[in-house]
């Protein structure tokens, strides 16, 4: 039975393997590779947008550019450079300490809620960063949002340096309740272990109406373009000193959520700093790859939104599209 398993998925695994050879082999030219990401858009179930730009060259390829999507959590990239634009104007300091309270621990908190249940009350900047982009603590994010001087300041920053299709407008508790279309309860309600009461509270009809609102909601979207255009103005170390550039990079290579979306197809080893983002019916990872060899670097957004598929079918999607332009710049040179 065993045997008969194994043989199964490795053959299954040939398959899938064949196919993205398959399909890579023949993306000769930018038109190739075009047709490669419209099927894989279809595939995702739901619209996709990408941008994926060869930071050495320019040379890009495109889907959806220009349509705005939810950022979900991938939104805290440009938080924590805003954070981090004030640690290199000396306003903030990464050691100093934070003194953690109940109305600070937010849904799907991470670390941060264990740690304030077993009695920590104190983190330090430095930590409540490598938390909100190693595993997406909504908690260390939304403190690291107030710190940073909340949304709009975000907003007005990205927009000053010429980012202008992408907006921060909400804390991530205020998203999460958004999307179930629940009122955000008062502050005093806050705290560990009082949320999803509150969030399941409504009829399963009213939630899927409140995540269609959701996927049509203009706040805290941005475009393929503007997220990568983030990314590579990070990775050229001009949005921020070269050393907090790297150090949000090193954050970046060390995320520990969606191994199977931007990673799940390339070659073990190769080297991607990204964060990822996902809420109802939206499946999100951002990021930049190491080509082998010198062969460069590729900035790479890839956005689902209003998709009904698996949470596995869509992350499948995306693997392969990151497969795609990943053997597409490694063998297209020029």
């Amino acid at each position: 039975m065993l045997r008969h398993l194994r043989r199964f998925v490795a053959l299954s695994l040939l398959v899938a393997i064949a196919c993205v050879t398959s399909i890579s082999a023949r993306a000769q030219t930018i038109s190739d590779l075009e047709q490669g990401l419209k099927k894989y858009a279809h595939d995702s179930g739901g619209e996709m947008g990408v941008t994926a730009i060869h930071i050495e060259t320019g040379r890009r390829v495109s889907l959806n550019n220009s349509e705005r999507f939810p950022m979900a959590s991938a939104y805290k990239v440009p938080i924590a450079v805003q954070l981090l634009l004030l640690v290199d104007e000396g306003k903030e300091n990464l050691d100093r300490l934070i003194k953690l309270e109940p109305k600070d621990i937010h849904p799907e908190g991470g670390p941060l809620t264990d740690w304030f249940s077993r009695g920590r009350q104190s983190i330090s900047i430095r930590e409540l960063l490598e938390e909100m982009i190693t595993v997406s603590d909504n908690s260390a994010a939304d403190v690291i949002l107030r710190l940073a001087g909340g949304p709009q300041v975000a907003t007005a920053h990205l927009h000053s340096v010429g980012i202008e299709a992408m907006t921060i407008d909400r804390s991530t508790i205020q998203l999460i309740y958004d999307m179930y279309g629940v009122p955000l309860p008062p502050e005093g309600d806050w705290g560990p272990g009082k949320y999803m009461q509150t969030l399941t509270s409504l009829r399963p009809d009213k939630q899927i109406a409140a995540a269609e609102q959701f996927a049509r909601d203009p706040r805290d979207t941005t475009t393929p373009d503007a997220m990568a255009a983030l990314l590579i103005r990070l990775y050229r170390k001009d949005l921020l000193r070269p050393e907090t550039s790297g150090m949000l990079l090193d954050m970046m290579r060390r995320c520990q959520t969606g191994e199977a979306r931007l990673k799940g197809l390339l070659p073990v080893g190769t080297d991607v700093a990204h964060k990822t983002g996902t809420a109802v019916g939206v499946n999100n990872d951002v990021g930049i790859i190491s080509l082998p060899n010198g062969l460069g670097h590729v900035a790479i957004v890839v956005f689902i939104k209003g998709s009904k598929a698996p949470v596995l079918t869509r992350e499948h999607s995306i693997a392969e599209v990151a497969r795609l332009v990943y053997d597409f710049f490694v063998n297209n040179k020029n």
